[in-house]
């Protein structure tokens, strides 16, 4: 019997460190190809449409590849394009807009100095000269030293960003190169598919054949479907703003309901980050209708993307929603923004290495053979 338990013990810790193994080798492997594997999901993307044009024209693949690839730039590229043209074309209103808002938000502030802070200050004044001499010399001697906290944070904050310049600047050329490989990479890959999916389906072993092919397949169902779902939860966001914006009467909402469902995608900040300063500049100018109102749409915003969210996902990936929420939620606190994204994957992962009865294979070669007794 104690030699049953060390057999299994041996093999849980065989499975165990085998997989230890996979994972970091795949994390550390991921950081220096990542470019092939983007190349590899743009190929899995665009396959489809890549064998209709080979079928049914008779084209060469590779030519069949070079032009799905231009097709799909020209509709990411015209996407983009008609976006900055009507943000370009709203350009010349808001720079007529813009300064005048700047000014009446400085007029403010300078109304609000001469009223509150001024007065304040005097009072503040007052009450220093009749304190005691020690008593002033303690409040000076704080004073300094938060100013010295200050300026000296505000000084590391200034060095670090001056510092992370050149880390911006050097971004650029190797997106570059990751963009050229990338796309180098679709090309080869979706050129050679059949060949490539021929020697994997050899490496692979007859015993995990089945199981491989079934988890590919839900893999890509599953990165299909994370697609579809993201784009569903930027259209409806944008939806919402624009009808909000269309009943406030809200001037350029297109425009504006465009960049914000854009931002939607910032990890974060989102629409926050255009509806926070909106809502505090029209409450302190005075426009405290058009400020609730602004407020009221970014509640509904943030409610409908946090219930919708978890629902969308499980609906177009195929998992249960409450899953779903559990993986978005552990993902994001474990590794923040990136977690959104890897928390639900892993689940898919997990999800489907169960349906393939993946788990259940380990657990009998764990188990082994009893001996009879």
């Amino acid at each position: 019997m104690n030699y049953v338990y060390l057999n299994r013990a041996l093999r849980f810790l065989f499975v165990l460190g085998i997989a230890v193994f996979l994972l970091i080798g795949a994390f550390y492997l991921s950081k220096i190809t990542y470019p092939f594997l983007i190349g590899l999901a743009i190929a899995l993307f665009i396959n489809p449409l890549v064998n209709f044009f080979h079928k049914k024209t008779k084209m060469p693949r590779s030519l069949a590849v070079i032009i799905v690839l231009i097709l799909v730039f020209s509709i990411f590229a015209g996407a983009i394009t008609l976006l900055i043209a009507e943000i370009v074309s709203s350009t010349d209103q808001l720079a007529r807009i813009v300064p005048k808002q700047l000014d009446t938000l400085i007029s403010y502030i300078e109304h609000f100095i001469a009223a509150q802070i001024i007065p304040f200050y005097n009072q503040i004044t007052n009450l220093f000269d009749h304190l005691g001499s020690g008593q002033q010399e303690t409040i000076l001697k704080n004073i300094r030293n938060a100013g010295s906290v200050i300026g000296a944070t505000l000084g590391d904050f200034i060095q670090r960003f001056f510092k992370f310049i050149p880390t911006i600047i050097s971004w650029f050329p190797n997106a570059a190169s990751v963009i050229i490989f990338s796309l180098l990479a679709t090309f080869f890959i979706s050129k050679d598919w059949a060949r490539l999916s021929a020697k994997g389906r050899h490496l692979v072993p007859a015993v995990a054949k089945k199981s491989s092919q079934s988890v590919l397949l839900e893999l890509k169902k599953a990165l299909f479907g994370f697609i579809k779902a993201q784009f569903t939860l930027i259209s409806l966001t944008t939806i919402i703003i624009l009808i909000g914006l269309l009943i406030l009467r809200v001037n350029y909402a297109v425009t504006v309901a465009l960049i914000t469902g854009l931002v939607d995608l910032l990890p974060y900040v989102g629409t926050g980050l255009i509806f926070v300063p909106w809502i505090i500049y029209e409450a302190i100018t005075g426009d405290i209708g058009l400020a609730i109102g602004l407020a009221v749409l970014y509640m509904i915003v943030i409610v409908q993307r946090q219930l919708i969210e978890p629902k969308v996902l499980s609906s177009n990936i195929g998992l249960d929603p409450l899953a779903t929420l559990i993986a978005l939620f552990i993902g994001f606190k474990l590794i923040g923004f990136l977690g959104l994204i890897i928390g639900p994957v892993t689940l898919v992962i997990l999800t489907t290495l169960h349906r393939a009865n993946v788990f259940r294979d380990i657990w009998v070669f764990i188990k082994g053979k009893e001996t009879p007794q």
